[in-house]
């Protein structure tokens, strides 16, 4: 039977971007780090916003996560706008939906791979014996069954990787933000972490929106933004994995 690709379907967008604007007071100059951004991004889709630095994508991320607010223009996630909430109201929203998958890891030196893991279940109040099960289960997917009790610093750059991506996705959260993922990492482990996160986050049709400058990282997505001096530059439809 043939596989079913992101592309055989019409699926609705989850992520609507309306007119985005970011600027910077700096002393008495004004930069612009995005220039009016429109762009919808669908539910399962994987969605590359690929620069150089400076040219705008991790503001965009950062906006879309309401980690910042916009100085014009709108985000909106399963039809909610993201820039009108307060802190307390995105918190929760982020813990219902969202998942980070950070360059630099971020995993608390102090606990073991199954205990980063299980961290995030338990602001959700899941039992701790179903809480280890969950994290347990997502570790031995990622290929680290054998690490559960190890930490951080008792493992490889790639490992650690390994335990974002299972962070990240312990709760299947519908729509996982990364940000430069591989950036630390060589360019062997880079396309085993990345096979990892892709197979996962399409088994569990999820939404999966990526920064980098590295076109290699930028082949395994389904659509491409080219983002340029806070502006979408070009957008290519990525055929091999659309297709």
């Amino acid at each position: 039977m043939q596989r079913r690709t992101w592309g055989d379907c019409l699926p609705k967008n989850i992520i609507e971007i309306k007119g985005l604007r970011k600027v910077y007071h700096v002393g008495s100059e004004r930069v612009v780090a995005l220039n009016h951004i429109t762009l919808d991004i669908a539910e399962g889709e994987f969605c590359c916003l690929l620069g150089t630095s400076g040219s705008g994508k991790s503001t965009l991320l950062n906006l879309l996560a309401g980690l910042e607010k916009p100085s014009l223009g709108s985000v909106r996630i399963k039809g909610q706008q993201i820039e009108k909430m307060n802190e307390k109201q995105l918190v929760k929203f982020r813990q219902q939906n969202i998942g980070f998958i950070f360059q630099s890891y971020n995993l608390l030196p102090t606990l073991t791979a199954l205990e980063n893991v299980a961290l995030p279940l338990a602001f959700r109040s899941i039992p701790k014996r179903q809480r280890e099960a969950m994290a347990k289960d997502i570790l031995e997917r990622v290929g680290l069954g054998q690490h559960l009790a190890h930490r951080p610093t008792q493992m490889s750059g790639g490992q650690q990787q390994r335990v974002g991506i299972a962070r990240a996705l312990v709760s299947k959260p519908p729509i996982v933000f990364a940000d430069e993922p591989t950036g630390n990492l060589d360019s062997k482990t880079t396309r085993e972490v990345m096979e990892i996160m892709t197979e996962l986050t399409e088994q569990n049709r999820q939404t999966l929106v990526l920064v980098t400058h590295d076109m290699s990282i930028a082949s395994f997505a389904h659509r491409i933004i080219h983002i340029s001096d806070g502006n979408i530059v070009k957008i290519v439809l990525n055929r091999k994995r659309s297709g």
